[in-house]
C-alpha cells in the first residue's frame, strides 16, 4: 500500500532542496542595475567606490594567502614531528595546487557570471573553516583530503578579482592598477610565513600555524561582504568605458550583456591562440615561483643551517621584494610597451635565472648573499606571475575576464604541482642540485614561449569606437 505521508515527506525534501539550491544561486546573481546618480554625483562617488574596491579586493586576496601558504611553515615540523618525508609534503601541497588549478578555471567561468561580493567572501570563509579543522586531523591521507578542499575553496580568489579590477578600472591603466591589487599576493605571502612562525613558537605546536591565520581568514570574509560591490551601474554609475572615455577593441558588441559559459569558453576563450601560448608559458614560471618560494623554509634550514624564524624572514624579504617588482612591471608595460605586457616578462625572466644561479651556488653560511639573491627572486619573478594574467584579461570581453585568468590560472598551478611534488620527488632521490637545474631550465624555456607574443596587445595599433 501507497504511503501518501512518505511519498509527501520526500516531495517536500525535494522542493527545499531546490529552494536551497534556488537561493545560493540567487545569493550568487549579479547585482542588478539601479538608477543612475545625478551627474555631479558621479565623478566624486566614483573616485570613493573605486578606492573602496581596490582596497577591499586588496586585503580580501592577501586573506587567501594567509591560509594557502602557511603549510610552507609547518612542513619541517611535519617532517620532524609527525614522520613526513619530503615527497609526503610535498604529495600534501600538491593536492592543493591540483584542486587550486582546477578551481580556478571553473570557478573563473562561474564569477563570470556572479557577483564577486559573495564568490570572494565565500572562499575566504571555507578555507578558514578548512584551516581550523586541519590540526584535528587523524593522519596524512585526512590532511591530503582536507588540504585539496582548501585548495578548491582557493580558486574562488583570482577570478572575482579580475572581474572587479575589469568593471571598475579602465583598459589603459589595467597594468598599473592589477600592480597595485597584486601586491596583496607579496603582502598575504609577507604576512603568512611570519605569522605561522610565530603562532607556532608562542603556541609550542605546529598546529598554531593553521589556527591563528584561519581566524584572520574568517574576519577577512566578512569584510568583503560589507564592503564589496559588483559593477558601477550596481551602484548608479556608468561603466568604466564611459566614465574614462577608453574603449578598447573587443569582440562583442554590448560590453555590459552577461555572457554565458559556453560562450565565454568557446567564443572568447579556447580559440584564442596567444592565451594558450601565455598559458603554457604560466606553466614554467609558476614552476620557477613556486620551486623558489615553497621550498625555501626546508632549502634554508636544512642546507643553508638557519634557524625557523630567520628563513621566514627570508621568506618575508623575497615576498617585500616583489612589491617593487610588480609596480615597475605593471607600469612598463602600460607606459613604456604601450600595452604590451611580453617584453618586461622576458627582460625579468632572463634576469631572475641568474639571480636563481646566485641563490643556488652561495656557499653555505653566507646569509647576506642568501638574502641579496632571495630579495633580486621576489623583485624579478612577480612581474611575470602579474603580467600572464594581466595579458589573459587583455584578450578577451569583460565579462569573460575571469574564465581567461582562470584558464592561464589552472596551467600556472600545473606548474605549481610540479614544483611541489616534481621539486620535492627530484630533492630527495637526485639532491638540490638536480632540483635547482630543473627551475633554471623552466626559467629559460618560458623565455622561449613569451618570444612569440612579444607584440600582442600593442595599443598604438588598437583602437574601438564607443559601443
Amino acid at each position: 500500500m501507497l504511503d501518501y505521508r512518505l511519498v509527501a515527506e520526500k516531495q517536500n525534501g525535494r522542493r527545499n532542496l531546490k529552494s536551497a539550491q534556488t537561493s545560493i544561486l540567487h545569493l550568487f546573481k549579479p547585482a542588478p542595475f539601479v538608477e543612475r546618480l545625478p551627474e555631479a554625483e558621479i565623478e566624486p562617488a566614483y573616485k570613493q567606490y573605486r578606492m573602496q574596491m581596490l582596497l577591499t579586493i586588496f586585503f580580501g586576496y592577501a586573506g587567501y594567502y594567509l591560509v594557502r601558504t602557511n603549510i610552507n611553515v609547518a612542513k619541517p615540523y611535519l617532517i620532524s614531528q609527525l614522520g613526513f618525508s619530503k615527497g609526503d609534503v610535498g604529495l600534501l601541497a600538491a593536492a592543493l595546487t591540483v584542486a587550486y588549478g582546477i578551481s580556478k578555471f571553473v570557478s573563473g567561468n562561474f564569477s563570470d557570471r556572479s557577483n564577486p561580493r559573495y564568490f570572494l567572501a565565500t572562499g575566504l570563509i571555507a578555507s578558514g573553516i578548512i584551516n581550523l579543522l586541519f590540526g584535528f586531523l587523524p593522519g596524512l591521507v585526512f590532511m591530503i583530503v582536507f588540504w585539496f578542499l582548501n585548495g578548491w575553496f582557493q580558486g574562488m580568489g583570482w577570478p572575482p578579482c579580475a572581474r572587479t579590477i575589469v568593471h571598475w578600472f579602465s583598459d589603459k591603466e589595467r597594468g598599473t592598477k592589477m600592480a597595485i591589487w597584486n601586491l596583496a599576493h607579496n603582502v598575504g605571502g609577507m604576512l603568512a610565513p611570519v605569522i605561522a612562525s610565530y603562532a607556532i613558537t608562542s603556541s609550542g605546536s605546529w598546529k598554531g600555524a593553521f589556527f591563528v591565520p584561519a581566524i584572520a581568514s574568517l574576519l577577512a570574509g566578512v569584510g568583503v561582504i560589507l564592503f564589496l560591490r559588483d559593477t558601477p551601474q550596481s551602484v548608479g554609475l556608468p561603466p568604466i568605458e564611459e566614465f574614462t572615455n577608453d574603449y578598447p577593441a573587443t569582440a562583442v558588441d554590448d560590453r555590459e550583456r552577461e555572457l554565458s559559459g559556453t560562450e565565454i569558453l568557446f567564443k572568447y576563450v579556447l580559440n584564442n591562440k596567444f592565451l594558450w601560448i601565455f598559458a603554457a608559458a604560466n606553466v614554467l614560471v609558476y614552476i620557477v615561483r613556486y620551486g623558489v618560494v615553497n621550498w625555501a623554509p626546508t632549502y634554508l634550514t636544512e642546507v643553508k643551517g638557519y634557524s625557523i624564524t630567520n628563513s621566514a624572514w627570508q621568506s618575508f624579504l623575497y615576498e617585500l621584494a616583489g612589491i617593487p617588482g610588480m609596480l615597475f612591471s605593471g607600469w612598463a608595460s602600460d607606459k613604456l610597451f604601450h600595452g604590451r605586457r611580453s617584453p618586461i616578462m622576458v627582460i625579468f625572466m632572463a634576469l631572475v635565472t641568474g639571480a636563481i644561479l646566485l641563490y643556488w651556488l652561495n656557499p653555505k653560511g653566507n646569509y647576506l648573499v642568501d638574502s641579496i639573491s632571495l630579495i633580486a627572486i621576489g623583485f624579478l619573478i612577480y612581474g611575470p606571475v602579474m603580467l600572464i594574467g594581466i595579458a589573459a584579461v587583455d584578450l578577451v570581453p569583460k565579462k569573460a575576464a575571469g574564465t581567461a585568468a582562470g584558464l592561464t590560472g589552472l596551467f600556472g598551478y600545473v606548474g605549481a604541482t610540479g614544483a611541489e611534488l616534481g621539486i620535492g620527488k627530484i630533492v630527495e632521490h637526485f639532491g638540490w642540485n638536480a632540483g635547482f637545474m630543473t627551475i633554471i631550465a623552466a626559467a629559460v624555456l618560458s623565455i622561449a614561449l613569451l618570444c612569440f607574443t612579444w607584440n600582442v596587445h600593442d595599443r598604438r595599433k588598437e583602437h574601438a569606437l564607443p559601443g
